[in-house]
Protein backbone atom coordinates (compact mmCIF):
# COMPACT_ATOMS: atom_id res chain seq x y z
CA UNK A 1 0.00 0.00 0.00
CA UNK A 2 1.49 3.28 -0.83
CA UNK A 3 0.25 6.62 0.75
CA UNK A 4 0.60 10.06 -1.09
CA UNK A 5 0.83 12.93 1.31
CA UNK A 6 -2.04 15.90 0.24
CA UNK A 7 0.03 19.10 -0.88
CA UNK A 8 0.84 21.92 1.86
CA UNK A 9 -1.31 24.86 -0.25
CA UNK A 10 -4.38 22.85 -0.15
CA UNK A 11 -6.92 24.19 2.40
CA UNK A 12 -7.58 20.57 3.19
CA UNK A 13 -5.92 17.64 4.35
CA UNK A 14 -6.56 14.31 1.85
CA UNK A 15 -4.54 11.20 2.02
CA UNK A 16 -4.81 8.50 -1.24
CA UNK A 17 -4.15 5.40 -0.36
CA UNK A 18 -3.72 2.60 -2.90
CA UNK A 19 -3.86 -0.94 -1.88
CA UNK A 20 -1.67 -3.15 -4.07
CA UNK A 21 -2.44 -3.54 -7.78
CA UNK A 22 -4.55 -0.07 -7.79
CA UNK A 23 -1.19 1.63 -7.19
CA UNK A 24 -0.88 4.37 -9.48
CA UNK A 25 -4.14 3.67 -11.46
CA UNK A 26 -6.44 6.78 -10.89
CA UNK A 27 -4.51 10.13 -11.17
CA UNK A 28 -3.83 10.96 -7.55
CA UNK A 29 -3.54 14.95 -7.54
CA UNK A 30 -6.46 15.03 -9.96
CA UNK A 31 -8.31 13.22 -7.17
CA UNK A 32 -7.37 14.90 -4.30
CA UNK A 33 -8.75 17.76 -6.16
CA UNK A 34 -12.32 16.27 -6.47
CA UNK A 35 -12.49 15.91 -2.72
CA UNK A 36 -10.64 19.40 -2.13
CA UNK A 37 -13.86 20.34 -4.59
CA UNK A 38 -16.21 18.50 -2.39
CA UNK A 39 -15.45 19.66 1.03
CA UNK A 40 -14.82 23.37 -0.20
CA UNK A 41 -18.44 23.12 -1.75
CA UNK A 42 -19.94 21.41 1.98
CA UNK A 43 -18.18 23.93 3.66
CA UNK A 44 -16.26 22.01 5.52
CA UNK A 45 -13.29 24.00 7.74
CA UNK A 46 -10.09 25.02 6.34
CA UNK A 47 -7.82 21.92 8.06
CA UNK A 48 -10.53 19.61 7.78
CA UNK A 49 -8.60 15.84 6.82
CA UNK A 50 -9.84 13.05 4.82
CA UNK A 51 -8.02 10.05 3.55
CA UNK A 52 -9.07 7.97 0.66
CA UNK A 53 -8.18 4.61 0.16
CA UNK A 54 -8.94 2.58 -3.47
CA UNK A 55 -9.02 -0.96 -2.59
CA UNK A 56 -10.23 -3.74 -4.65
CA UNK A 57 -13.85 -5.85 -4.81
CA UNK A 58 -12.86 -7.89 -2.06
CA UNK A 59 -12.06 -5.48 0.32
CA UNK A 60 -15.13 -3.21 -0.18
CA UNK A 61 -17.56 -5.83 -0.29
CA UNK A 62 -15.93 -7.00 3.46
CA UNK A 63 -15.83 -3.67 4.67
CA UNK A 64 -19.60 -3.53 3.62
CA UNK A 65 -20.45 -7.01 4.96
CA UNK A 66 -18.63 -5.58 8.60
CA UNK A 67 -20.19 -1.98 8.81
CA UNK A 68 -23.04 -2.18 6.92
CA UNK A 69 -24.12 -5.94 7.43
CA UNK A 70 -24.74 -5.95 3.47
CA UNK A 71 -22.52 -9.05 1.51
CA UNK A 72 -21.96 -7.04 -1.15
CA UNK A 73 -19.87 -5.39 -3.54
CA UNK A 74 -20.54 -1.74 -4.03
CA UNK A 75 -18.67 1.50 -5.23
CA UNK A 76 -18.01 3.64 -2.28
CA UNK A 77 -18.10 3.23 1.42
CA UNK A 78 -17.88 6.51 3.89
CA UNK A 79 -16.99 6.23 7.36
CA UNK A 80 -17.76 9.24 9.53
CA UNK A 81 -16.30 10.09 12.42
CA UNK A 82 -18.89 13.30 13.18
CA UNK A 83 -21.69 11.91 11.55
CA UNK A 84 -23.46 8.96 11.38
CA UNK A 85 -25.40 7.12 9.16
CA UNK A 86 -27.73 3.73 8.86
CA UNK A 87 -26.48 0.60 10.20
CA UNK A 88 -27.75 -2.81 8.62
CA UNK A 89 -25.88 -5.11 10.39
CA UNK A 90 -25.56 -6.42 13.94
CA UNK A 91 -22.74 -4.68 15.92
CA UNK A 92 -21.57 -7.34 17.63
CA UNK A 93 -19.87 -5.66 20.60
CA UNK A 94 -18.83 -2.76 18.32
CA UNK A 95 -19.82 0.52 19.45
CA UNK A 96 -23.42 1.22 18.10
CA UNK A 97 -23.37 5.32 17.88
CA UNK A 98 -20.53 7.69 17.55
CA UNK A 99 -21.23 8.40 21.25
CA UNK A 100 -20.65 5.53 22.18
CA UNK A 101 -17.05 5.53 20.58
CA UNK A 102 -14.06 6.22 22.84
CA UNK A 103 -12.14 9.49 22.96
CA UNK A 104 -8.73 9.35 21.59
CA UNK A 105 -5.96 12.09 21.82
CA UNK A 106 -4.87 13.91 19.01
CA UNK A 107 -1.70 15.83 18.43
CA UNK A 108 -1.73 19.73 19.59
CA UNK A 109 -3.18 21.79 16.46
CA UNK A 110 -4.90 18.64 14.86
CA UNK A 111 -8.13 19.08 13.70
CA UNK A 112 -10.51 15.74 14.30
CA UNK A 113 -10.45 13.81 10.56
CA UNK A 114 -13.72 14.13 9.05
CA UNK A 115 -13.37 10.44 7.84
CA UNK A 116 -12.19 7.71 5.53
CA UNK A 117 -13.77 7.38 1.82
CA UNK A 118 -13.16 3.48 0.61
CA UNK A 119 -13.75 3.27 -3.34
CA UNK A 120 -13.80 -0.01 -4.98
CA UNK A 121 -11.60 0.63 -8.19
CA UNK A 122 -12.53 -2.58 -10.78
CA UNK A 123 -16.56 -1.27 -9.66
CA UNK A 124 -15.94 2.04 -10.76
CA UNK A 125 -13.70 0.68 -14.05
CA UNK A 126 -17.31 -1.60 -14.46
CA UNK A 127 -19.40 1.75 -14.00
CA UNK A 128 -17.08 4.13 -16.14
CA UNK A 129 -17.81 1.17 -18.77
CA UNK A 130 -21.06 0.91 -18.40
CA UNK A 131 -21.72 5.52 -18.21
CA UNK A 132 -19.29 5.53 -21.20
CA UNK A 133 -17.20 8.11 -19.29
CA UNK A 134 -13.47 7.97 -18.15
CA UNK A 135 -12.52 5.96 -15.07
CA UNK A 136 -11.10 9.15 -13.90
CA UNK A 137 -14.47 10.81 -14.15
CA UNK A 138 -16.13 8.10 -12.39
CA UNK A 139 -13.62 7.90 -9.55
CA UNK A 140 -14.73 11.67 -9.23
CA UNK A 141 -17.91 11.46 -8.99
CA UNK A 142 -17.75 8.74 -6.33
CA UNK A 143 -15.15 10.80 -4.01
CA UNK A 144 -17.56 13.75 -4.55
CA UNK A 145 -20.16 11.35 -3.17
CA UNK A 146 -18.19 9.64 -0.26
CA UNK A 147 -16.81 13.78 0.91
CA UNK A 148 -20.61 14.78 0.73
CA UNK A 149 -21.27 11.70 3.15
CA UNK A 150 -18.60 12.61 5.62
CA UNK A 151 -19.97 15.95 5.97
CA UNK A 152 -23.60 14.56 6.81
CA UNK A 153 -25.31 14.65 3.47
CA UNK A 154 -27.59 11.48 2.38
CA UNK A 155 -29.84 10.62 0.08
CA UNK A 156 -32.56 8.94 1.80
CA UNK A 157 -35.22 10.84 1.74
CA UNK A 158 -36.18 12.58 -1.51
CA UNK A 159 -35.39 16.34 -0.05
CA UNK A 160 -31.76 14.99 0.83
CA UNK A 161 -31.41 13.41 -2.40
CA UNK A 162 -32.34 16.65 -4.05
CA UNK A 163 -29.71 18.85 -2.37
CA UNK A 164 -26.75 15.73 -2.28
CA UNK A 165 -27.02 15.39 -6.36
CA UNK A 166 -27.68 18.85 -6.96
CA UNK A 167 -23.96 19.25 -4.54
CA UNK A 168 -22.91 16.67 -6.25
CA UNK A 169 -23.56 18.19 -10.04
CA UNK A 170 -21.60 21.70 -8.78
CA UNK A 171 -18.97 19.86 -7.76
CA UNK A 172 -18.48 17.50 -11.09
CA UNK A 173 -19.00 20.45 -13.32
CA UNK A 174 -15.22 21.41 -12.45
CA UNK A 175 -14.11 17.95 -13.34
CA UNK A 176 -12.69 17.18 -16.93
CA UNK A 177 -14.21 14.62 -19.00
CA UNK A 178 -11.37 12.79 -19.19
CA UNK A 179 -7.90 12.37 -17.70
CA UNK A 180 -5.41 13.47 -21.10
CA UNK A 181 -2.43 12.04 -19.42
CA UNK A 182 -4.19 8.26 -18.46
CA UNK A 183 -5.69 5.85 -20.92
CA UNK A 184 -7.92 5.18 -18.63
Amino acid sequence: MTETPSHSKRPFDVTIQAIGQFNGLPPEERLEDTVVRALAAAEAAPGSSVSVVIAGDEVVRELNQKHRGLDETTDVLAFSFAHEGDYYGDPGGRPSSIEDMPDFALPPGQKEPLGEVVVSYPQAQRQASAAGRSVHREMAALLAHGALHLMGYDHMEPGEEAAMRALEERIMSGVPQADPQSPM
